[in-house]
C-alpha cells in the first residue's frame, strides 16, 4: 500500500473537524434536539456537567480524527464528486457508528429516540464530511 498523505487535504480535514463540531453544538442545542436528549439521558436542562470543558475538546478532537480517517478512505475509494463521497459517509456510518450505537442503546434500555437524536447527528455528520472531503481536495 502506497502512503497517501501528500494527497490529504489537512485544510479540509481541519475545517471539516471544526464543521463538525459546530454540528454537533447546534444539534445538541435547545433550537433542535437539547430537550428531548437531556430528557432520555436524565440531565436536567440548563445544567452544566462536570466536565464539559474536557468532553468538547474531546469532541473536537474525536471530529478530527474521524475526519482523517475518512479522508484515507475516500482517498482510497477514488471518489471525487459530492455523492460519491456522501454513499462512503453514509456505509462508514451504517458499519461503524450506526449498527454499534443502535446495540448500545437496547443494551442500555433507551428509547429509540435516543438512537435517532444521537445516530442522527452522526449520519448527518459523516455523510457530510464525506461529501465534502471528496470535492475539497
Amino acid at each position: 500500500m502506497q502512503h497517501i498523505h501528500h494527497m490529504l487535504n489537512f485544510w479540509a480535514i481541519l475545517a471539516i473537524g471544526i464543521g463538525f463540531w459546530i454540528l454537533g453544538a447546534f444539534w445538541f442545542s435547545p433550537l433542535l434536539f437539547a430537550k428531548p436528549w437531556a430528557a432520555i439521558v436524565g440531565r436536567p436542562m440548563g445544567e452544566k456537567p462536570k466536565g464539559m470543558v474536557h468532553g468538547m475538546i474531546a469532541s473536537f478532537i474525536g471530529n478530527l480524527l474521524l475526519s482523517l480517517v475518512m479522508a484515507h478512505i475516500v482517498v482510497w475509494a477514488g471518489a471525487d464528486n459530492f455523492g460519491h463521497g456522501a454513499f462512503i459517509g453514509f456505509l462508514c456510518w451504517l458499519g461503524f457508528i450506526g449498527g454499534l450505537l443502535y446495540a448500545h442503546r437496547i443494551y442500555e434500555g433507551r428509547p429509540f429516540a435516543y438512537f435517532a437524536i444521537v445516530g442522527g447527528y452522526w449520519l448527518v455528520g459523516c455523510t457530510l464530511t464525506g461529501g465534502v472531503l471528496a470535492v475539497w481536495r
